[in-house]
């Protein structure tokens, strides 16, 4: 059986080889799949990105299939069902930022014509091609993630600190993280 050369994070786990094979560094357009990364990567703060990888099926269905225009009015008694859902994170304040981000992620809709139309904006359009030979050059946060994490912290949004946004980048395609002995590298959109 042929090896396949993955990124070194990438454990032997099938669910998180099939996230780095078919997701990761894929660029996105669609405002949607923007808006279930920047939850996702909100839930994984503090914690490793293979714990949300196996709840996002249970993120999925407690946050209505990631509709960002339903999550926005979520009240109290959804919030407080939400705490009660093992098969997520029960973290309050991640909770109530995920309701507080739908909400901001509109007003940006409103204001620039699409989520994907204010992010991509940031790197004209093109996801960023980077060439690193090993892991350990890549970074957790760049001047990029600063300035969007500081832009969308003006904003209003919660839990998207520098290496957050960074993670968003990295997951969503802005930025090609591929390792060069990677199988995915050099990724083509």
């Amino acid at each position: 059986m042929k090896t396949v050369n993955r990124c070194n994070w990438v454990s032997q786990d099938p669910l998180y080889q099939a996230y780095h094979d078919n997701e990761w560094g894929v660029p996105v357009y669609d405002d949607a799949t923007l808006f279930e990364f920047i939850l996702l990567e909100s839930m994984q703060a503090g914690l490793s990105w293979i714990t949300v990888l196996k709840k996002r099926e249970h993120y999925r269905a407690a946050f209505d299939q990631f509709d960002y225009l339903k999550i926005a009015q979520y009240d109290d008694l959804k919030v407080e069902e939400l705490m009660q859902n093992a098969g997520i994170i029960r973290n309050r304040l991640k909770i109530m930022a995920a309701i507080n981000n739908a909400q901001k992620f509109q007003r940006i809709q409103d204001e620039f014509g699409s989520f994907s139309n204010y992010i991509w904006a940031y790197v004209d359009q093109k996801p960023l091609l980077n060439q690193w030979k090993t892991i350990k050059e890549v970074p957790a946060t760049t001047p990029l993630s600063d300035q969007i994490s500081k832009d969308l912290k003006k904003r209003g949004f919660k839990f998207l600190g520098t290496t957050t946004m960074y993670a968003f980048m990295q997951a969503v395609g802005i930025v090609n993280d591929h390792v060069e002995n990677c199988f995915r590298y050099p990724l083509q959109p």
